[in-house]
């Protein structure tokens, strides 16, 4: 179990539940029930040994948190899965219920987990593509296959490949949170083949008024399309700390498609360890966090 605050929140909650299902549970230390249901998903998540994490927000202090989630009462628990809240309860239910709450979300990955999965450190690009794409045949309903094989055309450079593979995950894209990042990156590609940025003007723009987000955004999405991200992610972060909220959240959502495409496939653990992240992608998360939690 961990405690979450506004300044762990991006990597606890946000990032671990790409791999592994986060629960979040919030509660206030009035609360009674919560006292009830607390030692109930403790038991639970040492008894699932690893199926998911145990993540508890006190709505007392973490008030900001609270909102974001549109927490009404608690005990108020959340399953968060690729960031995304996919159920939750309320109350102090029984803990026959956690437990078929849990069964219900948990099941399909755990049936995953027993099928041994060879590794693709040694594969070539080529190769890899092979896998993904008989994995992805094999297994329509697999986001994550689908969001890698395009991913990685999109990464060789094989755009009209990527839009084809892309086609079956087009109708998901607002309830599937890796697939609006790899749209947000196509639109960026198709906009700078079309159009091709004037990166000389757009930094002449910038250097006259450090708020002209448009000059900003512009250069972002260019740098992006390039497969420059991190030049992107900092130029997106010049936007948000000045404007956190700018062109309905349009910087900070594209500042985490880019983190969802900067991010690789996480490296086989021990049961019940959580897989390191990539460095990168943790030191940009945390600076995120920062920004837009402050």
């Amino acid at each position: 179990m961990i405690e979450v605050n506004a300044l762990n929140f991006q990597t606890e909650i946000l990032s671990t539940s790409t791999t592994t299902p986060v629960l979040v549970d919030f509660w206030s230390a009035s609360c009674s029930p919560c006292k009830i249901l607390k030692p109930i998903l403790e038991k639970l998540e040492t008894e699932y040994g690893g199926s998911f994490l145990l993540a508890t927000v006190n709505i007392d202090t973490e008030q900001q948190l609270a909102a974001m989630f549109g927490i009404r009462s608690v005990p108020t628990c959340m399953l968060i899965k690729n960031g995304q809240p996919v159920d939750g309860f309320m109350g102090a239910i029984p803990e026959q219920q956690v437990r078929e709450f849990l069964d219900k979300h948990l099941e399909a990955a755990e049936t995953a987990e027993e099928a041994p999965e060879e590794s693709t450190e040694d594969l070539d690009d080529e190769a890899l593509l092979e896998r993904l794409q008989n994995v992805v045949n094999a297994e329509p309903e697999n986001n994550n296959a689908l969001f890698d094989l395009v991913r990685l055309l999109l990464q060789m450079r094989r755009y009209e490949q990527a839009h084809k593979a892309f086609a079956p995950a087009a109708p998901k894209i607002s309830g599937v949170r890796i697939f609006d990042s790899l749209k947000r990156w196509m639109d960026a590609i198709d906009n700078e083949q079309n159009r091709p940025a004037d990166m000389a003007k757009l930094e002449t723009d910038i250097a006259a008024d450090k708020r002209n987000f448009n000059a900003r955004f512009a250069r972002a999405q260019a740098l992006m399309a390039q497969h420059k991200f991190t030049e992107a992610l900092d130029e997106l972060l010049q936007i948000l700390m000045r404007d956190k909220s700018w062109n309905e959240d349009l910087a900070r959502k594209t500042y985490v498609a880019i983190l969802d495409i900067m991010d690789t496939p996480k490296p086989k653990v021990a049961e019940g360890q959580i897989p390191p992240e990539d460095e990168t992608v943790a030191s940009y998360r945390r600076r995120l966090s920062s920004v837009v939690l402050s």
